[in-house]
């Protein structure tokens, strides 16, 4: 209501800080639009990398205590980056070789009567010589998440249910699904439409209003919200948190263990009042994850998070090996870590076969996915048999990676039994050892065909 009443006003400069915090997929979708209109100025502060692609001219960056500005959206800023980066680290290489060089002279012959004019003139090279500072690359502290004991599947299966908080008035209706320890799923949905319900329910933070939830006996379930922030106990420290989830260890290792969540000795006596919201996802993370979660419900754990903090968060998802829950509306996250879409809206839960592209385009035309025709049609959330899972960009370049690495191993590895095998004296020398590598390269053969099949079936699923 707040960014309406704004926009509202059509200001000449419209100043926006953090304005898809709050807003849904189908909300920061249409700010985006609307802003890459807007015919006069804005100035936006975001940490939101698809805003900053879609919506702006401009990049202006603060760096090193230096405000510089970039042409284009944030990708193209991040490309220009790196090739200043890199150009200045050729540059100071380049500098700190002649330096080097001018030194090197200047030792040898300062003592030289015949040569200290010239050992002088060096000297005063060396001393005009501007420094090339090459920008400290930021690091940003990763997110590690335990991986859990693999349990069979499904984890949780819930079966024709009503969920909600009032008898009677369910928030969705009929409600059929199972969850996998592979699953990595993004559920989306307009503001108020029940996301946060379907994932208490999944969850068992909130009670059936009918139906039956079914769980493995022995499957742990992390949960974070963005609520949670207010869950923090003011007044105790990083360290009286973290000391709660194993009361019985010595100061020393629950120190270790808060620095492994990103608290170093800086931070883990420092009151959690006074801790950045950034700071506070990431202990509420790191409280979470200790205990090796099958299954991680994530939801909005990117509002508090910068741009390379989400990046981090990122890559802990895509390493951790249990199934994710994921309610976002980052759009890059989400195309990041999801293999498939659940969308929750007018109370039902359904498989969503499109991609977050069509789901936007339906958005921007102000279509309803029940009222769209043709574009992404719907089919019910995993009604107890999956869907074939469709891998994001990210995932599937992972596996391309994977079955290169494979390919390679597997070739090495015949590469070097066919050398052995060309020694012409081998078998009459040693026939025992000439018949084991004789199966050795039998298996290794099957090897490299597997490998081969794996990095054929990985590209064409890419390139599809």
């Amino acid at each position: 209501a707040a960014l309406a009443g704004v926009l509202f006003s059509a200001p000449e400069l419209l100043i926006l800080d953090e304005p898809t915090n709050y807003l849904d997929l189908e909300g920061a979708a249409w700010l985006e639009d609307y802003l890459a209109r807007y015919e006069h100025t804005v100035v936006v502060v975001s940490h939101d990398r698809e805003m900053l692609n879609r919506s702006v001219s401009h990049i202006l960056a603060l760096d090193d205590e230096k405000l510089e500005i970039f042409a284009g959206g944030y990708d193209a800023y991040l490309k220009k980056r790196a090739e200043r980066f890199s150009l200045q680290s050729a540059l100071k290489a380049k500098q700190d070789a002649q330096r080097e060089h001018l030194q090197a002279f200047v030792d040898r012959f300062r003592a030289k009567a015949s040569k200290a004019r010239q050992a002088q003139s060096r000297i005063k090279q060396l001393e005009k010589m501007q420094d090339i500072a090459v920008p400290l690359e930021d690091r940003t502290l990763p997110f590690h998440f335990e991986d859990p004991v693999e349990l069979a599947s499904p984890l949780v299966v819930l079966d024709d249910c009503d969920l909600g908080y009032v008898p009677g008035k369910p928030v969705l209706k009929g409600v059929s699904f199972r969850l996998d320890h592979d699953d990595r799923i993004v559920i989306i949905g307009p503001n108020g439409q029940g996301k946060t319900t379907l994932v208490k329910s999944i969850g068992g933070k909130l009670p059936l209003l009918s139906g039956r939830r079914t769980a493995s006996g022995k499957v742990t379930i992390g949960y974070f919200s963005q609520d949670q922030l207010d869950e923090l106990r003011a007044g105790e420290t990083v360290l009286q948190h973290v000391r709660d989830l194993e009361p019985n260890w010595a100061p020393p290792k629950v120190r270790s263990l808060a620095a492994r969540m990103g608290f170093g000795a800086e931070k883990i006596d420092t009151k959690v009042e006074r801790l950045s919201g950034g700071e506070k996802v990431r202990l509420l993370l790191g409280l979470m994850a200790h205990a090796k979660p099958h299954v991680l419900i994530l939801d909005e754990p990117t509002s508090h998070l910068d741009i390379d903090s989400r990046e981090a968060l990122i890559h802990a998802i895509n390493e951790y090996q249990g199934a994710v829950l994921l309610i976002t509306h980052d759009v890059y996250l989400a195309e990041a870590c999801a293999d498939r879409l659940w969308l929750v809206h007018a109370q039902r839960a359904r498989y969503y076969e499109g991609d977050l592209d069509d789901y936007r385009d339906l958005v921007l035309s102000a279509d309803r996915p029940e009222e769209h025709g043709g574009k992404a049609p719907l089919v019910e959330v995993k009604p107890l048999a999956a869907p074939p899972a469709k891998k994001s960009t990210f995932t599937l370049n992972q596996r391309l990676a994977e079955a290169d690495k494979a390919l390679e191993r597997a070739q090495a590895a015949l590469a070097k039994i066919d050398a052995e095998l060309a020694d012409p004296n081998l078998f009459s020398r040693d026939p025992a050892r000439g018949a084991k590598l004789g199966e050795a390269r039998a298996e290794a053969a099957a090897q490299l065909e597997q490998a081969e099949a794996a990095w054929l079936e990985a590209s064409a699923a890419l390139g599809a």
